[in-house]
């Protein structure tokens, strides 16, 4: 061997050794990890297959565990790490994978359990705080083995007679693996939108998946988002969602059958602000609707409608949204001056993992900056999850065909005006 190539490698090993412990075991090494890092969704009555609470539970599924955290499978995070930086960044570190590795690769020990970390506590049913109100939909939804089922959506009036602030909020459906998402929609009154529905009973309103105002909501803001692996929204103290006194909600239910006939009944819990927040979150997104993704195409871009800030923005999340297509998501900022950032970049979209990206410090973009997303799309045979590489793709609701939506949460004052904010401020007259 070549001995520099030599040198290099017994560095690589030297390095190695030095973050992977000699004798790794499970509560001493490995337990405090998947506290940190897994036990969210690894636990009975969460989406993930099997639970990672104890040395008996884990022990059986070793070699899978590093196999999928070695592989960076799991946990799920797809954010590139060179474009900001986030608070519910989920992945391991390259000495916490080694750790397990060296774990399973050395039998995979118990240990003593003196060393155990005392166990993460969790909320019984839920992965917020005991909610202080829980809203669920009247009558369960019934699906067949192989039905394919249009978006179902179902007015849910709150009765508030007063206006709320949440700190948190989480949807939670009674069979997930029929619930591809929920989005839960703020239908404030005197919005018009499916006015003449009957509340409590799911039903697909006119135009069915090909109208874009009735899957935005028709304008209203939207509460939260359901999709696999998605964190519940929580609010740091100051900060919270608005539901003006006789709103309703509108859930948006996509569902998809699973082989087996099934039932699904949702229900959100909310727990309120103590006291009115100085800063509110809205929700806003950057589109596309008329885009064709042409037969065979491995890496399509769709740019989206873009969004300007007359009078600046504060931006604390992102959530891209594309279907089985989807390859790669950018959200970019273009400041007054021209100068183009990004934001925030998946560059491996992954339609079965679709998560939200909460920055850890707010993003303050300055007024007059515009905020830019655009999307690639892999629609050739090598997309393993590609529906029909020789067909043409365009916008529709359906997981075979395609969307282009890029999520993003701004704060805005408390009680700011949502026209006031995106009207450009008028400079001040001078008195003489």
């Amino acid at each position: 061997m070549n001995p520099t190539k030599l040198i290099a490698f017994f560095a690589a090993g030297a390095a190695w050794a030095a973050t992977a412990p000699s004798q790794a075991t499970f509560h001493k090494d490995v337990e405090p990890i998947l506290q940190s890092h897994c036990q969210e969704c690894h636990r009975p009555g969460e989406i993930a297959p099997f639970s990672l609470l104890t040395y008996k539970e884990a022990r059986p599924w070793a070699k899978s565990i590093r196999q999928n955290v070695i592989s960076k499978n799991m946990p799920p995070w797809f954010a590139d790490p060179q474009f900001g930086h986030f608070s519910n960044d989920r992945s391991l570190s390259q000495a916490e994978i080694d750790t397990i590795a060296a774990w399973v690769d050395g039998g995979a020990p118990e240990g003593d359990a003196k060393d155990a970390p005392k166990p993460r506590a969790w909320q019984e049913g839920w992965n917020i705080q005991t909610p202080d109100l829980v809203i669920q939909m009247k009558e369960a939804f019934h699906i067949g083995s192989k039905e394919e089922v249009p978006y179902q959506y179902v007015i849910m009036p709150t009765g508030f007679t007063e206006d709320k602030w949440l700190q948190m909020v989480e949807a939670r459906p009674s069979d997930r693996s029929i619930v591809h998402h929920v989005v839960v929609f703020v239908r404030e009154p005197g919005n018009p939108w499916l006015r003449d529905a009957k509340p409590g009973v799911p039903f697909v309103p006119p135009g069915g998946g090909k109208d874009f105002n009735n899957t935005s909501g028709g304008g209203s803001d939207v509460l939260l988002t359901y999709t696999p692996g998605m964190v519940p929204e929580v609010w740091p103290l100051g900060r919270g969602k608005k539901i003006k006194a006789g709103s309703d909600l509108v859930l948006q239910m996509h569902y998809t059958a699973n082989g087996k006939e099934s039932q699904d009944q949702t229900k959100i819990g909310f727990v309120f602000c103590k006291e009115k927040p100085a800063e509110r979150v809205f929700t806003m997104g950057s589109f596309n609707l008329g885009f064709r993704i042409p037969p065979g195409d491995p890496n399509y871009k769709v740019d989206a409608v873009r969004n300007v800030f007359p009078n600046g923005v504060e931006l604390i999340s992102f959530f891209p949204h594309m279907h089985l297509r989807g390859k790669t998501f950018e959200f970019r900022a273009v400041y007054p001056d021209g100068h183009v950032e990004t934001l925030m970049r998946v560059p491996k979209y992954h339609f079965y993992w679709q998560l939200d990206y909460k920055l850890a410090e707010p993003v303050k973009l300055p007024p007059g900056t515009r905020i830019e997303a655009s999307a690639w799309y892999d629609n050739s045979p090598n997309n393993a999850h590609n529906p029909d590489p020789t067909k043409e793709v365009r916008f529709g609701e359906q997981t075979w065909e395609e969307m282009m939506i890029g999520f993003y949460d701004v704060i805005i004052p408390a009680d700011m005006p949502l026209k006031e904010f995106f009207q450009p401020k008028q400079p001040s007259k001078r008195s003489d």
